[in-house]
């Protein structure tokens, strides 16, 4: 089975933290947390339509300004998600620059931004034609039910940690995977193309089995044959349903009884864990002062939560060069193998 999503880290584990999550044959990405993003391309950062940011440290938010300019002069939604007091945070960013130009594009880049409270999602947009003002027509408000995003094939959750501010604890999870079979495509002679996003999107949104599925073959972009199937028995020819992929991602966050118990029940049973593990066991007063957790914290929340891979990051540059040591000891307490970046 070939995963919906490729999570891979932005940068090396001792570098900022970030989590990049492209969508498989789709030009869309999801990114947990704004570090440097220098290592991504242009043609990767453009597709991200949804930008989660744990807090603002600036190890964590200082990608912003490479996102916004790489966006400036396209016509674009960027929906950005961060903790208590996020709108300032991103108005001061705004507001840093000059935008007395912006009235000349053609284009419209409208920032959405949503500030996670304790009971509440708050909604504000900026448009960039309006030099990034807010829009007061677009202030909304939702009760927090843990949800950010909630889409047919997919989910993004969230807990409110401890880092001595709001800090969010991310969790990606799909509803389930369809696996599309070659040799079911075969068998009723249908081409792979762009109708199977479609396809796709009909079994995450459960439509009717009995209602009608158009099977389409485009070349530059035009349908140039096309055949009609039943919904369900199409599903039973050419697709297995499994279990969707859950990805969690949680850094910059002190280890008390709280905090481990929101994060083992955000993270329960995920294929992988993007956990941070900045000091050893022997620095735990160090890692208590600085509001971080231990390797081996990481580890036990890891085994606590039964996820299936662990992968640990934001490693202190005290560290730097023994990053085996880390891995080793989050590993002697999680009982499976636990690695960097991947």
């Amino acid at each position: 089975m070939k995963p919906s999503f490729l999570p891979r880290l932005v940068n090396d584990p001792f570098a900022d933290p970030g989590l990049f999550i492209p969508f498989r044959f789709r030009k869309r990405a999801l990114q947990f947390d704004l570090g440097d993003l220098g290592p991504l391309p242009p043609r990767e950062i453009l597709k991200i339509s949804h930008a989660f940011v744990t807090h603002t440290h600036m190890d964590h938010f200082v990608g912003f300004d490479l996102l916004l300019r790489i966006f400036l002069g396209r016509e674009r939604r960027l929906h950005i998600f961060g903790p208590a007091d996020f709108h300032r945070r991103v108005e001061g960013k705004l507001a840093g620059y000059t935008w007395n130009l912006v009235h000349e594009f053609q284009a419209n880049l409208e920032l959405v931004v949503h500030e996670v409270r304790e009971e509440k999602i708050l909604t504000r947009t900026y448009p960039c034609k309006n030099g990034f003002a807010l829009d007061p027509g677009t202030l909304s408000e939702r009760d927090f039910n843990g949800v950010l995003l909630q889409e047919p094939g997919f989910s993004v959750r969230c807990a409110v940690l401890d880092h001595r501010i709001p800090c969010l604890g991310l969790c990606l999870e799909e509803n389930f995977h369809v696996n599309i079979l070659k040799q079911g495509l075969a068998d009723l002679d249908l081409p792979v193309g762009p109708w199977l996003t479609r396809f796709k999107a009909a079994l995450y949104e459960k439509r009717d089995p009995e209602s009608p599925f158009t099977v389409t073959r485009e070349r530059g972009g035009i349908p140039s044959w096309e055949k009609v199937f039943p919904l369900g028995r199409l599903s039973e020819k050419i697709a297995r349903i499994s279990p969707g992929l859950k990805v969690c991602y949680v850094t910059d966050v002190v280890g008390t009884r709280e905090n481990r118990e929101k994060i083992v029940a955000l993270a329960k049973n995920s294929d992988v864990l993007f956990i941070e593990a900045p000091f050893l066991e022997s620095e735990k007063d160090v890692a208590r002062r600085k509001y971080h957790l231990t390797a081996r914290e990481a580890g036990l929340i890891a085994a606590q939560a039964a996820v299936k891979a662990l992968r640990l990051f934001h490693f202190s540059p005290r560290h730097m060069g023994e990053a085996h040591r880390l891995i080793q000891e989050a590993t002697a307490v999680f009982g499976k193998s636990s690695g960097g970046p991947k």
